[in-house]
């Protein structure tokens, strides 16, 4: 697989880039609807257009399968921009709230606000998607936006800078580069940040927005449980573990990072994954075109280095030079092995048998939040258990990473695994402010809040305070009529 050589932008023109979308949305250029609609328009046209050349990167940077790269970076880009058009007006429209009695007579509403410059920085795993669905809930809401994708994913990175600079707007913007490059993009000064990567670098992330008092949206990763109940399809269940922790070859933040399983179906489970693995990529998974490659030499040496760990139950087949390492699974492991001291993102998928599913639930409470938890039981009092005694950014039953593909769904993390969530609304709101505005009729003056402060006022200011929905007020007065019609 051949590499671009790496596109970066020079540091002054890092400033240049955000302070041109600064002008754009100070001189109100963001603020229609109108504007909003056409440019995720221009932009799901463009992402068209350029489809081959999406595939021909994505393929390239991460050996990614035409249907799987898709799937997951532009139909589900495009579908993104689809559904927030049809949605826009009234996602954006003033949402009327109840006024209490006291404040009467009034109305009061909420309005979204565009917040102002938007930053976007995304990973090399899913380069496309991770970099462009943020940008569209920005645009949406009003923002202009400053992209940044992830130099370690560099055909992709041309691609995507040629998209977004044939827009030939200064409200959307994209800058490249490395370490140095990003630094220099968080000096500026934005009004949300929006990262996905690692913890590590999502602490730099929070200390530079913390000079500005800028809020982050922070999408991190962790690992992610995938738990068997005895109870379970273990068919089923070993089917749809395979498919999300090989999907990508492994490289995805919500992939299952390791599987408890209770003891009884241990053995069951770990033949029916490698049957799986067989079914979806051959007896050489290395010739399958299904099946991706590790992003580079560096990461494909970290998983490497997994290969030896505890008992080697499928696959362990690696090509440096291919960044191939084939589905792998490790039994026999413990909470003290290296697979276990911090996020695989990869194709290693360790199995651990539990004696029941309390410790299970004990396990996964031990460490950090996760950004996701599956369950597989066919038993529906024990899935509730395991949901309600444990917590995760989101969480799917007897399934694996289908909960972020609905786009009614927030997709966000907890604690270690991240802060804040989006996709389709979800979007829109985080990366909007919630106006409150509240207006008075000048028709009437009730003195109810003016000095002199009476007993009959304090008396009224205590129920009309206490009175939040005026609605209440109705249906009191229509209890006490019937109370006397009873009577």
């Amino acid at each position: 697989m051949s590499v671009h050589e790496l596109e970066v932008t020079p540091l002054p023109e890092v400033e240049s880039e955000v302070a041109k979308a600064r002008a754009a949305f100070d001189a109100g250029r963001t603020r229609t609807i109108a504007w909003r609609k056409a440019t995720l328009r221009a932009l799901r046209e463009r992402v068209r257009t350029r489809e081959a050349d999406l595939l021909a990167a994505l393929r390239e940077d991460l050996g990614k399968p035409t249907f799987e790269a898709w799937a997951t970076e532009i139909g589900f880009t495009i579908a993104d921009i689809d559904q927030t058009c049809a949605a826009l007006d009234s996602w954006a429209a003033p949402q009327r709230v109840a006024t209490p009695m006291a404040f009467q007579p009034g109305a009061s509403h909420l309005h979204y606000e565009p917040l102002g410059v938007v930053a976007v920085i995304a990973p090399w795993n899913y380069p496309m998607q991770l970099l462009l669905l943020p940008a569209i809930a920005a645009i949406a809401a009003g923002n202009a936006v400053v992209m940044k994708p992830s130099e370690l994913a560099p055909s992709t990175d041309r691609v995507l800078g040629e998209i977004v600079r044939s827009l030939n707007d200064p409200a959307v913007t994209i800058v490249h580069g490395g370490v140095a490059e990003t630094t220099e993009l968080l000096k500026q000064r934005f009004d949300h940040i929006v990262y996905t990567g690692n913890s590590r670098v999502a602490r730099v992330v929070m200390r530079a927005a913390a000079e500005h008092l800028t809020p982050v949206t922070l999408e991190l990763g962790g690992k992610s449980p995938a738990i068997v109940s005895r109870n379970a399809n273990i068919d089923i269940a070993a089917k749809r573990i395979a498919w999300g922790k090989f999907l990508n070859a492994g490289q995805t933040c919500i992939a299952p990072d390791y599987v408890l399983v209770e003891s009884s179906v241990h053995d069951a489970l770990v033949a029916k994954l490698n049957e799986q693995i067989t079914a979806f990529y051959g007896t050489d998974p290395k010739q399958s075109t299904d099946y991706g490659r590790i992003v580079n030499e560096a990461h494909f040496h970290r998983l490497e280095k997994l290969l030896h760990c505890g008992t080697l139950a499928a696959g362990g087949d690696t090509d440096v030079d291919g960044r191939y390492i084939s589905p792998t699974i490790l039994t026999n492991i413990t909470r003290d092995d290296p697979p276990m001291h911090e996020e695989i993102f990869g194709p290693v998928l360790p199995i651990i048998a539990i004696d029941d599913l309390d410790a299970a639930i004990e396990f996964v409470n031990e460490d950090e939040k996760p950004l996701a938890l599956y369950v597989f039981s066919e038993d529906d009092a024990e899935t509730e258990n395991i949901i309600a005694r444990s917590t995760s950014g989101g969480a799917c039953i007897n399934g694996t990473i289908l909960h972020v593909s609905n786009p009614n769904l927030p997709f966000g993390g907890v604690g270690e695994s991240g802060m804040g969530a989006y996709h389709g609304k979800f979007g829109f709101e985080a990366l909007s402010h919630r106006r409150a505005v509240h207006s008075r009729s000048t028709k009437i003056d009730p003195p109810l809040l003016y000095p002199p402060y009476t007993k009959g006022k304090e008396k009224l200011m205590r129920k009309g305070l206490l009175m939040a929905d005026p609605r209440d007020a109705a249906r009191n007065i229509f209890a006490a009529l019937r109370a006397r019609l009873r009577h």
